[in-house]
């Protein structure tokens, strides 16, 4: 009678566990609420009902289960959690809820460590060495070091390399100069010289090689000059050297690497090309410390005097966020006339002096599409070099769902389902709409949220 009995008991664990792994949340309610002890019972191998549902990603029965107190740091017979068993199957959105609590709007947000790792225009591959931009006797030192390296910039566009005819095709490369190529600009007023670091050290050099020289990896600079640059291709020493015929379009079209010192580059470049005059007196200005400070020529200008934000670089800070309806499965997504036809994007938006990140996506959501949005969550960031905006990359929760398109900002916005958006990312079979391209930090964005979306 006792085995029959232990017989059936385990037959309505198995039953049980049976359902939470097929995210049957009825059942596996139904259960609970008839025998609520098992909600701890283990099986084979001693997976619990908590486990099989995070490794089937079934959202719903483990938000069941966390909030009937299940124990969340039982282990099974390979010391794994139900966290641990989320994570290794890629369920974000679950490892998030068994990480911590949530309220009922957070839970379609993913949590803060499972963020885009690097974005484009990211990677410091130079270490800036920020203390040396004051140190005039070692950067002329390095300015006619052989080993430099050189980029040049005309217009605010870099000289480039392709191995096609066309550059409207393929990768591109930044052309790189030595001292001897480009000294004669040096000697030119209207040259700008901008310092970006010096190339990180993958393998330290040997004590040798430390007495045999200074043991230094090379440094780089940048240098943006007034000259035709038609003369300018016909100095190059490599007859593939151009300008792009597209700029903005043509800098994503760098490696991952190289992005991020053109990025750097390009931003204090495009500074300096809008402060030739102090913007407190109107006097003409100096570069200074390595290209990252101008200094006002006019000794009795009040910029002389402390610290001023007008003499130093300018970052301009842009929220871009894609925002989840409140049922977890719709993000919306808008375009403004200049887009190509067809695609959408994420709503962005200037950051306001004296304003939080969280109000700005709040406010730019609702100026540009009528939508009101709750809570707030960053995500990653982007710098932009068009010409130096920080992009401040955000998910947030609607908490109203009609659209008002604000026309001036906007040419339509609209709600997007899970499906919509995963057939434009990876089915590629004419798809509705599509986003912008894997370097803009909107395609990330968008590409993280199908990741965690919990009906996947």
């Amino acid at each position: 009678m006792t085995s029959f009995q232990m017989s059936a008991q385990e037959e309505m664990v198995e039953k049980f566990l049976n359902a939470a792994a097929r995210g049957d949340l009825t059942q596996v309610s139904s259960f609970l609420s008839h025998i609520p002890s098992l909600i701890n019972k283990t099986g084979y191998s001693g997976w619990t009902a908590l486990m099989l549902a995070a490794r089937n990603g079934h959202h719903h029965v483990v938000e069941k289960l966390v909030s009937l107190g299940c124990d969340k740091f039982s282990v099974n017979s390979s010391s794994q959690t139900a966290y641990d068993v989320a994570k290794f199957w890629g369920h974000r959105h679950i490892g998030s809820l068994l990480s911590r609590s949530e309220g009922s709007c957070r839970r379609v947000l993913p949590g803060d460590d499972f963020g885009p790792q690097e974005n484009y225009f990211s990677r410091e591959t130079l270490d800036r060495l920020s203390g040396r931009r004051s140190d005039e006797v070692w950067l002329e030192a390095k300015q006619k070091d052989p080993d430099t390296v050189y980029l040049l910039f005309s217009n605010l566009s870099p000289m480039v390399s392709t191995s096609q005819d066309d550059n409207d095709g393929g990768d591109i490369k930044l052309c790189r100069f030595r001292y001897e190529e480009i000294k004669e600009f040096l000697q030119k007023p209207s040259t700008v010289l901008i310092f970006l670091g010096m190339e990180r050290v993958k393998n330290p050099p040997s004590s040798s090689q430390t007495e045999e020289g200074t043991g230094e990896p090379p440094v780089w600079f940048a240098m943006s000059t007034d000259e035709d640059p038609a003369e300018l291709l016909r100095r190059s020493r490599e007859k593939t050297c151009l300008f792009p015929k597209t700029p903005n379009r043509d800098l994503l079209k760098f490696s991952e690497e190289e992005a991020g010192v053109v990025a750097q580059a390009r931003s204090v470049l495009a500074w300096h090309s809008r402060y030739s005059f102090c913007p407190t007196c109107g006097s003409s200005t100096r570069p200074e410390e390595g290209g990252y400070k101008r200094s006002c020529l006019n000794s009795e200008c009040r910029s002389q005097r402390g610290v001023h934000n007008t003499c130093y670089p300018r970052v301009d800070p842009v929220v871009i966020m894609l925002v989840i309806h409140p049922d977890g499965n719709q993000c919306l997504l808008g375009r403004k006339k200049v887009f190509p036809a067809g695609m959408f994007s994420c709503l962005a938006g200037f950051v306001e002096p004296g304003e939080a990140i969280e109000e700005a996506v709040r406010r730019e959501v609702e100026e540009e599409s009528g939508v009101k949005v709750g809570p707030v969550q960053y995500v990653s960031c982007q710098p932009w070099p068009m010409p130096s905006n920080l992009m401040i990359g955000c998910l947030a929760v609607a908490i109203s769902t009609d659209i008002k398109v604000d026309e001036k900002e906007m040419e339509e916005a609209r709600w997007f389902s899970q499906q919509q958006v995963i057939d434009s990312l990876f089915r590629g079979a004419s798809p509705a709409f599509f986003v912008p391209p894997r370097q803009t930090i909107a395609h990330q964005l968008i590409r993280h949220w199908v990741g965690v979306n919990s009906n996947l």
